[in-house]
């Protein structure tokens, strides 16, 4: 039986997170620039996002450049702001054709006008779709997000607006920069690599992890529905034994 068909879709992830890993690596197995790897992976991004919208995911945020992704090269962090204008363009039809709705999280003002043009046309071309979420986490970690949420309680604190003691996970929650979007349930890393990379770190405290050995460039739907597949085998007990859930 084909693995799709063995998705239970009543139980699928409400929030699925990728960390799109492998693009330079592969690239250079290839023979090619790092830049090449860049350019080959909009198939993987597309096949993800026709894939989870297709099987009814609520929310898909894909790692598109961390805050640590600046120390890179200069011509390679300038082609990737071009790609993400390009790609934004040339998606849009795959978009709207699927009802999905364009979203993202970081500190967009730090990126390129041009970007945060391509990034504003998106959002708001697709802001009366009511399918899928498609969050473009940009210029983000989870250290920055953790950081400024800790700020802006800290400003309420010291004007009397908010007693410390009313500080509790779902302030938190609250003032993080996916406060609009349900915790990720299932996170995938391409290329084999095992860590998190700075993403969600508050948003992945129950995720389960998933760890792909394919370069993201080759990532496809198969690939996809083999993490969901493993995700729907696993127990998650939240801190619970096995006989409290039976």
């Amino acid at each position: 039986m084909e693995l799709k068909n063995q998705i239970d879709k009543t139980r699928l992830p409400r929030h699925i997170g990728v960390i799109m890993d492998g693009n330079g690596r592969w690239a250079t197995e290839q023979g090619k620039p790092r830049v090449f790897g860049h350019h080959s992976a909009v198939e993987a991004v597309r096949a993800t996002v026709e894939g989870c919208a297709e099987l009814g995911v609520e929310c898909l945020s894909l790692y598109a450049f961390s805050t640590e992704n600046w120390s890179r090269p200069e011509m390679e962090v300038g082609a990737l702001m071009q790609l993400l204008v390009d790609t934004i363009g040339s998606e849009m039809d795959t978009l709207l054709k699927n009802n999905i709705r364009l979203r993202a999280v970081g500190d967009v003002s730090g990126l390129p006008e041009a970007t945060r043009d391509a990034l504003k046309f998106g959002i708001a071309n697709t802001a009366q779709n009511k399918g899928m979420e498609l969050i473009l986490a940009l210029n983000y970690s989870g250290k920055w997000d953790l950081t400024n949420a800790m700020r802006r309680i800290a400003g309420e604190v010291a004007a009397n607006r908010l007693d410390p003691s009313a500080i509790d996970e779902a302030l938190i929650d609250q003032q993080l920069s996916t406060r609009e979007f349900p915790d990720t349930e299932l996170i995938i890393r391409t290329s084999g690599e095992h860590r998190l990379s700075n993403f969600f770190l508050w948003q992945a405290a129950y995720a389960e992890f998933y760890f792909s050995p394919v370069f993201w460039p080759e990532f496809r739907k198969p690939d996809l529905y083999a993490a969901i597949h493993d995700f729907q085998q696993r127990e998650r007990r939240f801190g619970k034994t096995s006989e409290q859930l039976s």
